[in-house]
């Protein structure tokens, strides 16, 4: 089961991202979300989560699919992810202190360059295709010791989406 979402918020070539103060991804940048609630459908979760987040009411996002992990062997979760254009007049005033971290605008080359550790490792495995796609897929990623030792990207069966 699923149980999480995430949502990267894109407004021309940058993002709003989120520098979480609490594990897992603390200390990194990385899209906002959050645990789905009894009864909530995922798209429901996130619009929910985004509006706690940021302030930000979106009407809706666009699903991109699941990202998955195993840590050292153990299936631990996944989350759904989504991606929601902002519109180019609103305006978002950064850095942000906000009840889960700090949020900031971040230029998309910046959060997908190679040697950027401040983001989730496997960020740069599934954000470029995601934002080059219609299609939605599902990525897992099994790690070790805390570092991506292997992973994979399927397209996701339409009945899931």
């Amino acid at each position: 089961m699923i149980r999480y979402t995430i949502c990267f918020l894109k407004q021309g070539s940058r993002f709003l991202m989120l520098n979480r103060f609490h594990p897992p991804t603390m200390g990194l940048w990385n899209g906002v979300g959050g645990k789905i609630e009894p009864g909530e459908s995922p798209l429901m979760s996130v619009l929910r989560e985004v509006w706690e987040e940021t302030g930000i009411r979106l009407e809706t996002a666009t699903y991109k699919g699941v990202i998955s992990w195993k840590l050292d062997g153990s299936l631990t979760g996944g989350m759904h992810a989504f991606l929601a254009e902002l519109p180019d007049d609103l305006i978002y005033a950064t850095p942000s202190l906000v009840e889960e971290g700090v949020l900031a605008w971040k230029e998309e080359d910046w959060l997908l360059h190679p040697d950027n550790s401040g983001v989730p490792e496997n960020l740069p495995l599934f954000l470029p295709v995601m934002l080059s796609t219609t299609d939605c897929f599902a990525y897992h990623f099994d790690y070790s010791k805390g570092r991506v030792v292997a992973h994979e990207k399927r397209p996701l069966p339409e009945l899931i989406k």
